[in-house]
């Protein structure tokens, strides 16, 4: 008889956010556009949970810009909800890390992305490769 092993993967990185009335449109719903400010927060504290904060790379002269996205609105998040925020590496390269990010209500989806985002040079904004101890940091994550 043959055995499966079940190799489970960890949680992806986790951000609470709550709405509030600022992010609510006129219908009463989250504005669009307010996902991917609640993603991209998400981004910046998957990065701080490893121990690497945006600023000490803009001392570096090393920034990340999102160069692709993609995302899904599956349900409208309302005022006063308690959302969850993921953040997942989906690949990365010695330039570039793909995020797959949801935005979650009580574990139901409620909208998807997909973030390509690059390290540059802040001075002239070309390719740069991310910092070594952060890309084995997000492989370990992975």
């Amino acid at each position: 008889m043959e055995s499966l092993l079940s190799i489970s993967k960890p949680d992806p990185f986790s951000l609470s956010v709550r709405v509030y009335y600022e992010d609510t449109d006129a219908g009463g719903i989250v504005y669009y556009v307010n996902y991917l400010k609640f993603m991209e927060r998400a981004r910046t504290e998957f990065l701080r949970h490893h121990n690497h904060e945006q600023q000490a790379m803009m001392e570096q002269k090393r920034m990340f810009v999102v160069a692709d996205c993609s995302v899904k609105y599956r349900r409208p998040a309302l005022l006063d909800d308690l959302l969850q925020v993921t953040a997942e590496v989906e690949s990365m390269s010695k330039v570039k890390v793909v995020f797959k990010q949801q935005v979650l209500r009580e574990g139901e989806v409620l909208c998807e992305g997909r973030f390509v985002i690059v390290c540059v040079n802040s001075e002239t904004v070309r390719p740069a490769s991310i910092p070594q101890n952060l890309r084995d940091k997000c492989i370990d994550s992975e």
